[in-house]
């Protein structure tokens, strides 16, 4: 008799991981599906990966909920802490450590203020506008944190389709300042939600926005600092460790570890694991992947003195590794979106009818681009202003560029739709009509904004920037790049008398208030090769001496 409950208790929990089984095995064939034919569109600019993700996903949810006879669109249900814990963190480090630091550095007060100040603002419009016009349309029964989370999940930008648009060799300064703010956009969203569910609403007071702004420094520097940290725990083990022990597998999978680790510490610290994993990565490659690669010559050499190119193109390989798991977890995102727009249970709980649904979806629209006008054109004229001097000599923010950098933050992504479903959901599940409108709202508008704004992006770039830029402007812009890096910026010595050391020291002021960001970056630069680089990393080739 126990033996026959035994084999029945095993057909059961056979049977429950079958069943799990087949919905996981048939959502990784959709993915597969989305790579095909992501990758047979490549040179169709007006498709990109994102809108070929939703669209499939609403395919394969119209399929699925045929087959289902309208009980179901999707074959897994979304869970924000799937989100936040295993998807996400791949595609913030994956942008820190791709990320050009030369560009990203030069141009961090422009892209900060974009990406901290902008949204700030963008929330600070779509909550009051949101908290005013949604009665207006007949609906109603948020409450003020509802709000005042709406106005941080739509102000979440996704700058895919921009990105995969521009040229990073033509346009420079516009392709770094759109990806910049996009990552710094996520992070600050993330970590303003999470401020905002600190606040008590049944005691608002006009101290309310100043523990706002609190919290979020205190949670937007310690998550810096503790990703920063870990990027120099992780090169300075690299160091250690690598040199005559080389193994490479053991090494990317050390960096890949510690950033993780760096991830979910912050997430247990209630901090912004986005901010740590993206400052961790920028400083694994600055410093960690040079130790890496170092360690990976000196062994080829030891090896075949004569052959280096295999440990060069295995470290390629292994490179790409990063940018393959930002991929998948990108796509399984919009795969999910596409899928879930035609989930019907949602739908029905909703009970709003057709026009009110339009009129939420058209107010939110009309926000998000106000809000982004609010700041981007305002923001703009004073990183012009603030760099008066650098631009002059040819780049400034122009008025093209800032309807570029405007259009671009136009869509929503993946971080709207994982914050709205923390928001209005419980582990992805909810039972209120008006959580089940926002979650569809949000919806709407992330499949609207992506694949409406998204397909209008490549003609609105090709008419307002003029025809890709020929071999010779692109060369001799890389030559005036590097006159200006090479510029020398007087530094006080203590072998110069006390006169001397006054001059250098007006000087070097003077400098600071004509082209405040450029001049930083170039003094923290000097301080980086004489004294971060020797600490932290092996010594450099000649070839690697150049501006990073």
């Amino acid at each position: 008799m126990e033996m026959l409950q035994g084999v029945m208790e095993f057909q059961k929990n056979l049977a429950k991981d079958h069943a799990q089984v087949v919905p996981i095995s048939v959502f990784v064939a959709v993915l597969c599906l989305c790579v095909v034919v992501g990758h047979l569109l490549e040179e169709n600019r007006w498709v990109n990966e994102s809108i070929t993700a939703i669209i499939l996903g609403c395919l394969a949810g119209g399929v699925i909920l045929a087959v289902s006879k309208g009980n179901s669109s999707h074959i897994l249900t979304f869970n924000e802490e799937l989100f936040f814990i295993y998807l996400l963190p791949p595609i913030i480090f994956n942008a820190g450590f791709q990320v050009k630091k030369k560009q990203f550095f030069q141009n961090f007060l422009t892209i900060m203020l974009f990406g901290v100040v902008g949204v700030f603002i963008s929330a600070s419009i779509i909550t009051s506008g949101s908290w005013w016009l949604f009665p207006k349309v007949g609906f109603a029964g948020l409450n003020a944190r509802d709000y005042l989370a709406i106005g941080t999940i739509f102000s979440s930008t996704d700058t895919v389709c921009t990105l995969q648009v521009l040229h990073q060799d033509e346009t420079p300064l516009l392709y770094s300042l759109v990806f910049g703010e996009g990552v710094v956009n996520d992070a600050t969203s993330v970590v303003l939600f999470n401020a905002i569910q600190k606040i008590d609403v049944t005691r608002l007071s006009a101290l309310t926005p100043l523990n706002v702004i609190r919290d979020f420094l205190y949670l937007f520097l310690t998550s810096t600092a503790l990703g920063i940290t870990s990027g120099l725990l992780t090169a300075l083990v690299l160091k250690t460790l690598c040199f005559g022990r080389h193994s490479t597998i053991r090494e990317i999978t050390l960096m890949v570890l510690m950033a993780y680790l760096s991830y979910m510490l912050a997430e247990l610290f209630e901090l912004s694991g986005i901010l740590t994993v993206f400052f961790c990565g920028i400083l694994m490659s600055h410093y960690a992947w040079h130790n890496v690669t170092y360690s990976a010559r000196i062994t080829t050499r030891q090896v075949q003195e004569n052959n280096i190119g295999h440990a060069t193109k295995f470290l390629i390989v292994k490179k790409h590794v990063f940018a393959m798991m930002s991929f998948i977890a990108e796509t399984f995102i919009f795969l999910y979106v596409g899928m879930d727009a035609l989930d019907i249970e949602k739908w029905k709980m909703s009970k709003l009818n057709m026009g009110t649904s339009l009129g939420i979806c058209s107010t939110l629209i009309l926000l998000i681009s106000v809000a982004r006008a609010a700041f981007v054109f305002p923001l703009s004229a004073f990183s012009n202003y603030m760099n008066r001097a650098h631009s002059e000599r040819g780049s400034k923010i122009t008025f093209k560029h800032m309807i570029i950098i405007w259009w671009a933050g136009l869509m929503r992504g993946a971080v709207s739709i994982a914050l709205a479903f923390e928001q209005f959901t419980f582990y992805g599940v909810t039972s209120d009509p008006i959580n089940a409108t926002m979650i569809t709202t949000t919806i709407i508008v992330v499949l609207f904004s992506t694949v409406v704004f998204g397909l209008l992006t490549t003609p609105l770039i090709n008419y307002l920037l003029p025809h890709p830029t020929t071999a010779n402007d692109i060369i001799r812009e890389r030559r005036y790049d590097d006159a200006r890096e090479d510029m020398t910026l007087p530094l006080l010595s203590l072998e110069e008398s006390a006169a001397t050391n006054i001059l250098r020291a007006k000087e070097s002021l003077s400098m600071l208030m004509e082209m405040p960001v450029y001049t930083i970056h170039s003094y923290w630069r000097k301080f980086d090769d004489a004294y971060m680089r020797p600490f932290f990393s092996g010594p450099r080739p000649v070839s690697e001496h150049s501006p990073a």
